[in-house]
This record gives structure tokens, sequence and C-alpha cells, in this order.
């Protein structure tokens, strides 16, 4: 069927274009951009990691000696290498099963002649990744991964909403040749068909309007070993603390309304997904997960080993907040003991704190489990931020993405949640020293601290909360305060000298290195009103002026008060995200 371009407009993203239908019917985020760019970016780095892993495990195969596969000792062998490279932090090899027990689905081809030799049998040939983009709408995003990202192979874009297939597949050919041969869309449910298509995709990307939850479970199946799931979570209102019950009901986790709630979110997300994984002997590894707009992202690798499945206890913590001074504490679910050769998984000791705060005397909230493992892999982002400074005009969001990154690359990797300098002094009410002072008497105290990319004013240190409110006493006896009612959290903080006395000299890394060289690191909205969009099909009312604008909104109600009677007006009008 023809297509008459004067009813579309052409919208281009990167390399790839999209008709976008005057009815707008079709969901279109222009403010996922930048989501759009770091996952470019990661499959970029991804590509050329699972063929190193490949090569590496083929030569691993091809010196093994056929004892080992002949007793049928080799799964055993296999599983005990992928266990020991993670437990020593490394990436492993994404195909670890025994070469006889391999199924169709998996991304290398080998013969289907009989052995005449003893030897194993191992992927000679590595298959370009397949990629499923699970909620596709328009198709941009699958769009620009077929066009973009060099190594790709085939890409499955799924909607379950006959709209957005349509367009997904008008935009497909609107492409061009690469496109076409590249790119499969289908009217499908997401989750019906990553069950039905279990370990049969390298990279899945979930970009749902919402929460990811309900997709969770089969897309932890349809990953292959060594894969990427690439996840997205919007409902950041749940994830940060407004609905502690629901976040709950939805991740399995409750939230706390601190300073550090993206992370927190970041952490939940994990966590949610680590358990999905778990109930099919399988684990996760996070690659990259950052805190950005109005959105959480995170990008894991998932394997199967039930052995190393048992460590997950050891990446879950509960976390202990102050409800007087925002103190927190983390309570580990497990931990491991060693006798001899052999290694003991055992709840954590508690409680980690006491039932009243040892700084305020105040009462505690708990929350989690939270993922309190490291959230992102140093080599990867170091990588990552090198291919995107290396090809900066592939990425139209470049300067953001670049200052994520280089904020991730900064972060202490080891330290889970944050603390908010402004937050410390006002509960003390005092004035706030510079960010450079405070880093100072940190690092002075023999203690590391870093920034955060979740916020710029958080600041991640392994020093305990009694060594910071030791500090800020110090700080305080230097810039004294007024005097306040003695059961406020800041007055009984203050009321005890401080055990440590603080050094405030200008300590050498008190700077970052972008800092430093004065790198812009937490770049402005391009624009008024930049964040999430109305779904499509949603009727604007005057409640969404603080996502279109109020221009917007009044706008396109007086032209439909003006085209109809009074009779017949509709409350609102018809309209999608993208407007």
């Amino acid at each position: 069927m023809s297509i008459d371009l004067n009813d579309f407009t052409v919208v281009k993203e990167g390399e790839a274009e999209i008709l976008m239908h005057a009815k707008n019917e079709v969901f279109f985020n222009k403010a996922q951009v930048n989501n759009r760019d770091l996952s470019i970016a990661v499959l970029r780095t991804f590509i050329p990691k699972r063929q190193q892993e490949h090569e590496a495990m083929s030569l691993k195969r091809a010196k093994s000696t056929p004892k080992n596969y002949e007793n049928g000792a080799s799964k055993t062998v296999m599983e005990e290498a992928l266990n020991e490279s993670h437990m020593n932090g490394e990436q492993s090899i994404a195909e670890l099963e025994v070469p006889g027990e391999m199924s169709g689905d998996e991304q290398c081809t080998v013969s289907k002649e009989p052995e005449k030799t003893d030897e194993p049998k191992f992927c000679a040939e590595l298959k370009p990744p397949r990629v499923l983009e699970a909620l596709s709408a328009s198709g941009l995003r699958a769009l620009r991964y077929a066009r973009e990202v060099d190594g790709i192979g085939q890409v499955v874009a799924l909607d379950n909403d006959k709209a957005s297939v349509e367009a997904c597949r008008r935009n497909i050919k609107f492409n061009g040749s690469v496109a076409i041969s590249k790119i499969e869309s289908h009217l499908a449910d997401a989750r019906v068909y990553m069950l039905t298509h279990p370990k049969e995709f390298d990279v899945v990307d979930l970009d749902p309007y919402g929460s990811p939850s309900v997709f969770l479970d089969s897309a932890v199946q349809s990953v292959v070993d060594g894969g990427l799931l690439m996840c997205t979570a919007t409902d950041m209102a749940v994830l940060c603390g407004g609905n502690g019950e629901v976040c709950y009901s939805k991740y399995g986790s409750y939230a706390l309304r601190g300073k550090y709630c993206h992370e927190m979110a970041l952490r939940i997300l994990l966590a949610s997904i680590e358990s999905h994984a778990n109930r099919y002997k399988r684990y996760i590894v996070p690659v990259l997960s950052v805190a950005m707009d109005f959105y959480v992202r995170v990008f894991v690798r998932i394997y199967t080993s039930a052995s190393a499945m048992k460590n997950t206890p050891l990446k879950l913590s509960y976390v202990y907040q102050c409800i007087g001074c925002d103190s927190f504490h983390l309570q580990p679910l497990g931990r491991t003991v060693s006798k001899n050769n052999s290694v003991r998984h055992l709840p954590g000791f508690g409680p980690v704190v006491p039932q009243e705060c040892s700084d305020c005397g105040k009462k505690f909230n708990m929350g989690g489990p939270i993922w309190s493992a490291p959230i992102h892999d140093e080599e990867w982002v170091t990588r990552m931020l090198a291919d995107v400074k290396s090809v900066k005009d592939r990425y139209p969001a470049y300067n953001r993405i670049s200052s994520v990154l280089t904020n991730v690359s900064e972060e202490l990797p080891d330290v889970p949640l944050f603390l908010s300098l402004h937050n410390l002094c006002g509960t003390l009410k005092c004035t706030s020293p510079s960010a450079v002072i405070f880093r100072s008497a940190v690092i002075n105290a023999g203690y590391r601290i870093s920034g955060t990319h979740a916020n710029p004013l958080g600041l991640k240190s392994d020093a305990p909360m009694d060594v910071i409110w030791d500090i800020m006493r110090c700080w305080v006896k230097n810039h004294p305060v007024k005097a306040q009612s003695s059961d406020q959290p800041g007055s009984i903080i203050l009321s005890r000298e401080p055990v440590l006395q603080a050094n405030f000299a200008r300590a050498v890394a008190s700077l970052s290195k972008s800092q430093a060289k004065k790198v812009v690191r937490f770049l402005p909205n391009p624009e008024r009103h930049w964040g999430p969009k109305l779904r499509a099909g949603r009727r604007v009312t005057s409640k969404h002026v603080s996502l279109l604008g109020s221009e917007a909104v009044n706008g396109h109600l007086e032209i439909k008060e003006s085209e109809e009677p009074e009779s017949k007006r509709p409350k609102a009008e018809d309209l999608t995200a993208d407007s």
C-alpha cells in the first residue's frame, strides 16, 4: 500500500527516520534519546566483548583433555570455571554448557555429523547477536540498533497494539534495505513471546511506559547465558518511596524516601531482576546502572549456575534509615564462612543498629532489600566512555551521555547509596562547607569519597556515620549555630564532643579528574517541560500543564471548544505523549 507522506511528519534521530502520523496515535518520546544513545553505546561495547569471550572459550575447550568429556565431568568443570571467574570479579564466558547438550537456539554453529574423534565439540563460528525489543511502539529503537550498531544480527520488534505494529512496519520500509533485512515486527504479547523463546536472544531490551515488573520473569528466561538484559523503569514515584507498599508488591522491596532515593531505585530494580533470575538457577552481573532524567536504566548480563546463585544473599542488604538525622546503615542478608576448602553460606549477623539511633536517639525506618554489590563494571564504563568520545558525531545526545558516563566512571564502586551535604547541614541548622572542604576532611581522616551520577550534591564515602558527624561537629565549632530546642536531632548530635578532630586542609584528591579539568558533569534540560509525556491515547486536561506546558494545553483545549457545540464538547481530547 502506498504511503501519502503529506499525512506524516518525518522524525530523524541518529541514522534512523520514522514517520509520525498527524493523529499521533503511537507513543514516541523525544526525551528518551538519551536512553537510546546510552543503549547503543552499551551494545557497541557488548559485541566485541562477546567475541573476545567466545574466542577465549573456544581456545579453552580446544585445550581441554578428552578425559574430562569421556567421564561426563565436563559440565562440572565448566560450572567451576564460571563460578571461579565471577567470584574473582571477572566477566566470564557467555556460553558454558556442555557441547553435547547444546540446543539449536544457541548462537553458534555445530556440525550435525557425529564426530569420529574423542575431542570435545565447540562453537567454531559465533553468529551475530539477536536482539529482542519487547515493546517497540514506532520501532525507532529497533531501527537505530539495526542501522547504527556494527555487527548486530536480527532485531525482533514486538508490540501488542495493532497501530504500533503497522507504524513499525511502515517505518522499517521507509528506512530501506538494511532495516528490511535485519528487522522483523510482530503483533504479540511480549511476555508470551519471551516465555515461548527461552534462551534465544543475546540482547533483550525492556523499555515500558511505567513499571517493567510484569515482564521480568519472562525476560530473564529468554536471554542466552552471558546475554544482556537492558531494562528501564519510569515509575519513579513508586521506586523512590512515594508508595512503599506498591513498590513491595511490584519489586519485592520497600523503598525509603531518603536523599539517595534515585540510587535506591536502581538497587531495588537490580534486586528484583536478581530475584526473578534466581528462580531459574540464574543470576545477574550489572554492567551499567544509571538514574537520569525521569527514569532508571540498568544493563545486566545473565548467567546460569546453581552454585554461583548461592552468593545472592551476599549481594543484598536491608537499609535502616534514622527518622531524625537521616543516618543510614546497611544489614547484609547473608555471610560466608570458609573452613578448609569449603565455604558455608549462613544468615547475616544482626541487628547492625540498636532500637534508637546512636547519633540522635530517634527510631529507624527499615527498607529493602536492595542490591548492595557494585552496580557498574568499571572496565565496561571506561571502554564505553572511550568509544563515545571517539565517535561523538554518531550520538545525538553526546553531551548528556558522556557527562553521565564520566560521573559513573568516578564513583566509588563498592559504596552503596550516598550522603547529601546539604541534608547534613539542614539537620544541624548550620552553614554548609564547600564540597571541597568536606571531601578534604574525609580524605584527611583516612577514608575515600567521591561524587555520584544520581545527584549533583551527593557524596559517596566509606566513612561510617559517626566519623561524618564528628567532621560536622568540628565544622560547627568553627561556624557556630543558633541555639535550638534540646530535643531536636541537631541539638542532640552537637551536644556530644567529637572523638575525631577533623582536618579541613585542602587535600590533593578533593577534586575528581573531571572537576579539576572543569568538565561539565551535570547538564540542564535542553528545553522546557523536558520529561515523560502522556501515554498514547490519553486525553489532555488542565492537569497536564506540567508535562506539556500551559500554552500547549490551553491552545489545544481552546481549539476543540471552538470546533464543537457546547452539548457535544468533550472534557478533553486525545493527544499522544510527544505533543
